[in-house]
């Protein structure tokens, strides 16, 4: 059985940034990713990026580049396509498949880098809709959706700034929300509401997405009580034909492997201290499986994976 100091789960930037700390600090470390690629969710940032120190990317592809690059210079150990099945914290051992054969990795430190997915409507159609291709970024895929109806479904930041870049692109843009409380920062929920060509419907649920070989409509369920000022005002919507779905509804951190092996918080999230120790003393959490979705960014995960390597180092030193 292969046996490493430190075991990292996930290939994202908290993963990256893990793995060369303890490249750095000379401890025997393997990053595991379950796609052919390291980078995680860089792939899904497609505006430019001017926040993380050091670095300007006109988007997530590049900066995956530039963090990969180093990466693989510092000489960092890792596999790509390889599933982590299941963990057994009693045993310190991880069983993974890579090209349909399995195996078992023991480890003295665990540390999780799983990252998050988007949160799903879970209703009839949508998974239909995803496995077709159909989904769409409000920054990249403005062209793509020009002259179409769109329908957004969220209350939050991404779900208004969406509604609001494909405005001057689509022919229609529907906000649709299940409340009638907003998660959005104030100026965008103005910005939204003043906007003639973003019709917004609250207490309103998709119950089913339909199209055979492309989205077709949507079913609503309303309570019928959107905002003031709208030619739809008091009207009922059973179904609303349009072109494309955006589903904006946040995100749910990746835990599945973990869960009942760990303490986590009632949101999802492993709940961790100071260093980022789990309630199980030999693993350890960074990214966006431990950080509340207001406070993840890129440069929040690098340091996370500083800090845990650094704790580590001190550990396996005593």
């Amino acid at each position: 059985m292969r046996h490493v100091d430190v075991l990292i789960i996930g290939g994202g930037p908290a993963g990256i940034s893990a793995a060369i700390w303890c490249k750095r600090l000379g401890i025997d470390c393997l990053l595991l990713e379950e796609q052919s690629q390291l980078g995680g969710q860089l792939f899904n940032i497609f505006n430019e990026i001017i926040d993380y120190p050091g670095m300007r990317t006109k988007n997530g592809i590049e900066m995956q580049r530039e963090m990969v690059k180093h990466f693989v210079e510092m000489d960092c150990l890792y596999e790509v396509n390889t599933k982590v099945l299941f963990i057994d914290e009693r045993s310190k051992t991880v069983k993974v498949k890579k090209q349909a054969k399995e195996q078992e990795i023991c480890y003295t430190y665990l540390i999780l880098a799983t990252g998050s997915s988007q949160r799903k409507l879970g209703v009839p159609g949508e998974q239909q809709m995803i496995d077709r291709g159909e989904v769409y970024s409000a920054s990249a895929d403005g062209e793509r959706l020009k002259g179409k109806t769109v329908a957004i479904i969220g209350g939050g930041d991404r779900a208004f700034e969406g509604a609001h870049l494909l405005s001057s692109k689509a022919r229609e843009v529907y906000l649709i929300h299940r409340s009638t409380r907003f998660k959005a920062r104030e100026q965008y929920v103005e910005r939204i509401i003043s906007n003639p060509c973003i019709k917004v419907m609250t207490d309103t649920e998709v119950t089913a997405i339909h199209g055979d070989r492309h989205v077709t409509s949507i079913d609503l369920e309303s309570k019928n009580k959107e905002y003031k000022n709208k030619e739809y005002k008091n009207k009922e919507y059973k179904n609303l034909l349009v072109d494309a779905v955006l589903i904006r509804l946040g995100v749910a951190p990746n835990v599945d492997l973990i869960k009942g092996k760990v303490a986590t918080a009632q949101n999802g999230l492993i709940v961790t201290d100071d260093v980022h120790q789990s309630s199980n003393p030999f693993i350890y959490a960074i990214g966006d499986s431990c950080t509340t979705p207001l406070f993840s960014s890129i440069s929040s995960s690098a340091g996370q994976g500083a800090i845990v390597a650094k704790q580590l180092s001190s550990m396996l030193n005593i």
